[in-house]
């Protein structure tokens, strides 16, 4: 599967240029980034590998309350969840195996290093932080769709399954079925 967005800048959005895509200082505003819808969450990538030669990227995520987001793990992906805003249950699976529930609320802070099976819910309608291994963070713009709108107070995209199995396969992520989570911590 291709992603001609990502290939060709006259089909792509306009926000196309606003990250240096290489090492150097650079300032964004409120609402500045590379934004993308997946389902009804609005993804904004802030940092991305290229800014740090692949070591880190740094996204945003406004997200209504809804449905676990499916278990899934990371090959080699270390993933973090601040809660600027709102409640999110964090599900993850623990060093010695156990499954774990957490609920995170503003200021709070999660990790899930590569190779832990993990999930979330959004609880409340929440916007939160994450800083993942570099790469990583255009998954969200592989699997989603591209948008110039900085809220998610848009149309919802829905990927269709070889969407998600592609951007799964390029982004060395596995979804884990028949996972089952304890509910409280």
């Amino acid at each position: 599967m291709s992603f001609e967005y990502l290939i060709d800048p006259e089909k792509g959005p306009q926000w196309q240029g606003v990250l240096p895509g290489k090492p150097v200082p650079y300032v964004l505003r409120r609402g500045e980034g590379e934004h993308a819808m997946l389902f009804g969450d609005l993804f904004t990538v802030l940092l991305s590998g290229d800014e740090t030669q692949n070591q880190f990227g740094i996204i945003v995520s406004d997200s209504p309350a809804g449905d676990v987001i499916p278990t899934h793990s990371h090959n080699e992906t270390h993933e973090t969840f601040f809660v600027l805003d709102g409640k999110v249950r964090l599900f993850f699976e623990d060093a010695e195996g156990g499954k774990q529930s957490q609920l995170l609320t503003p200021g709070d802070f999660g990790y899930v290093p590569a190779g832990f099976a993990h999930a979330y819910q959004i609880v409340e309608d929440a916007r939160m932080m994450g800083t993942l291994s570099g790469g990583f963070e255009r998954f969200f713009q592989h699997m989603g769709q591209p948008t110039d709108h900085p809220t998610k107070e848009q149309p919802p995209f829905i990927p269709d399954f070889p969407r998600m199995q592609a951007a799964a396969q390029q982004h060395n992520m596995q979804f884990l079925r028949d996972v089952e989570w304890p509910e409280h911590a």
